[in-house]
């Protein structure tokens, strides 16, 4: 089943401006249905074929003389080669939209691109549905537990696969194999170790140094796993606010996955009944709220302005989400009940005059204001919340 998806007129108008257009994102996140749905005119070729990516390697010019009105190429990044000739191409050929790309490793794909195609192509990207776009689908879950424990991997939910069976096949299939190539990583066991203590850390302050510790690995070779694990969009690095932008960028981020689903399986977790009194019930709550917000941005075709607050002495705030002038403060609890000082850090940080809004998202049911804070339910959260 394709269901609508929020990037799909952001693509249309990128397309109608720049002759090639890239999507980015992480495997089976929807790009090629997307991709074919809006483009159905176009010839479709997949480059993780290999007699395709072997002709494409060595006749490139010939290759794309094949289309000469354009096509969808897909996972482009397994020819990167391919890109040098198509700048040759394009500039020959300006039209807009003729060519769109499409690429799940985005840490190998956005470096050739910014060597050949540097003001041809726009960039998006696209990720797992957001909440809004899953309810799209006619099986889709429909209470918290279930929600965070499932993810957002779309076949997920389009082909009723078991949640703990796709998972596990994912990790093996991208994880350790595509991401790990990348990597050159030669200890599968040592890797593999690390994401799930990456898993353990979700929606808490990140210490290079004793996650690589823990991992049996030093602090720079932690640094390089964890960047291709988040240009890869398997996890975000939430910096630290702080009027000083340079104190931003030396304080301490938190580390959040953009799935919770996945989360939940490299932590473990078997069933949506065993986050009920798990410890990292509120953690993945947290970074669940943290994707939604990421995703709103980043399939409008903005980038996320996306920041959590911890003073020495003062305000502490789980997200603050700058929107033009705008800064909203957000406080995120997982349980139904709203306690007496649930608001306190959103209220420190208001009256301190960090953010121009507060809302509380929580696991209740009940929309409404309490000392000046928006209540906001998780069930509410559509992406218009979150860009307006």
């Amino acid at each position: 089943m394709t269901i609508p998806r929020r990037l799909a007129p952001v693509l249309l108008d990128a397309a109608a401006l720049y002759p090639v257009v890239t999507v980015t994102g992480p495997r089976q996140s929807g790009k090629t249905t997307l991709c074919r749905s809006l483009f159905p005119d176009k010839p479709y070729v997949s480059l993780e074929a290999p007699d395709t990516a072997a002709w494409a390697q060595e006749d490139p010019r010939g290759f794309l003389a094949s289309n000469p009105t354009g096509a969808i190429l897909d996972e482009v990044q397994a020819v990167p080669h391919l890109l040098r000739y198509l700048q040759g191409e394009v500039d020959e050929r300006p039209e807009s939209g003729r060519w769109v790309l499409t690429g799940s490793q985005h840490f190998a794909l956005s470096a050739a691109v910014a060597q050949s195609l540097a003001g041809r192509t726009a960039m998006l990207h696209l990720l797992p549905p957001s909440l809004e776009e899953l309810r799209q689908f006619p099986q889709h879950p429909t209470d918290l537990l279930t929600t965070l424990w499932t993810g957002a991997y779309p076949r997920i939910h389009d082909r009723g696969i078991p949640a703990g069976r796709w998972l596990s096949d994912y990790v093996a299939t991208y994880i350790q194999r595509d991401v790990r190539q990348v990597l050159a990583v030669g200890d599968l066991t040592a890797f593999t170790n690390f994401v799930r203590l990456c898993a353990g850390r979700t929606g808490q302050e990140l210490n290079l140094s004793a996650l690589g510790a823990d991992a049996g690995v030093s602090h720079v070779t932690a640094k390089s796993w964890l960047s291709v694990l988040e240009t890869s969009f398997l996890v975000h690095r939430v910096a630290p606010w702080h009027n000083n932008a340079r104190k931003r960028l030396v304080k301490t981020p938190k580390l959040h996955f953009l799935d919770t689903g996945l989360a939940c399986f490299l932590l473990g977790i078997r069933t949506p009944e065993e986050l009920n009194l798990h410890p990292a019930r509120g953690a993945l709550f947290e970074s669940w709220v943290v994707a939604e917000a990421y995703k709103a941005h980043v399939h409008a075709g903005l980038v996320p302005q996306l920041y959590h607050l911890r003073e020495t002495r003062g305000s502490e705030v789980d997200l603050v989400v700058e929107r033009g002038a705008e800064r909203i403060l957000v406080e995120v609890k997982s349980g139904a009940t709203i306690g007496s000082d649930a608001l306190d850090g959103v209220r420190t940080a208001l009256s301190e005059g960090v953010g121009s809004k507060a809302r509380l998202v929580y696991g209740g049911s009940d929309k409404g204001v309490r000392s000046g804070v928006e209540l906001w339910p998780w069930a509410a959260l559509d992406d218009e919340a979150w860009v307006g």
